[in-house]
């Protein structure tokens, strides 16, 4: 398992980018969806760039939806994400720990978990997706993450 990101909703990008960069943080990549109506801005410490390069980690995430939302209730720190081996196997062990699945791996490359506290946690899988698979494909989402 590896450390990736943290992810954190903003509703004003120019006013947040402004005082991460104060903070000494830097821009490492962007990304637009039209599709989605957000943005996504990347942002590593400096001593963190090399390797920011090479593993996009470890590094801030800022979210900016184009549409205004109100995110009360602590919806503006988004989630914690680490990369692993085998997205299955980690839901797996996970679920028999009695862990909720919130958001099943469907795509063989995503899930989502959430914390005994709320915090919302994404797994990626290393590499490319897996191929689709039971139970995992097939299982609704349960909740919010």
């Amino acid at each position: 398992m590896k450390y990736l990101h943290t992810m954190v909703r903003v509703s004003d990008l120019d006013a947040s980018l402004r005082f991460y960069t104060l903070l000494g943080l830097r821009e490492v990549r962007r990304m637009d969806s039209e599709a989605g109506r957000f943005t996504l801005v990347f942002l590593a410490a400096p001593d963190d760039a090399e390797r920011s390069a090479a593993e996009r980690a470890p590094e801030v995430e800022l979210t900016y939806n184009w549409d205004p939302e109100d995110y009360g209730g602590g919806r503006n720190f988004g989630h914690l994400a680490y990369a692993v081996d085998d997205v299955y196997a980690a839901c797996r062990r996970l679920m028999e720990g009695g862990v909720t699945i919130n958001r099943p791996p469907r795509d063989g490359r995503m899930a989502f978990v959430r914390s005994p506290d709320g915090i919302s946690v994404e797994l990626l899988q290393k590499g490319a997706a897996l191929a689709p698979a039971e139970p995992w494909a097939s299982m609704p989402n349960t909740g919010v993450w």
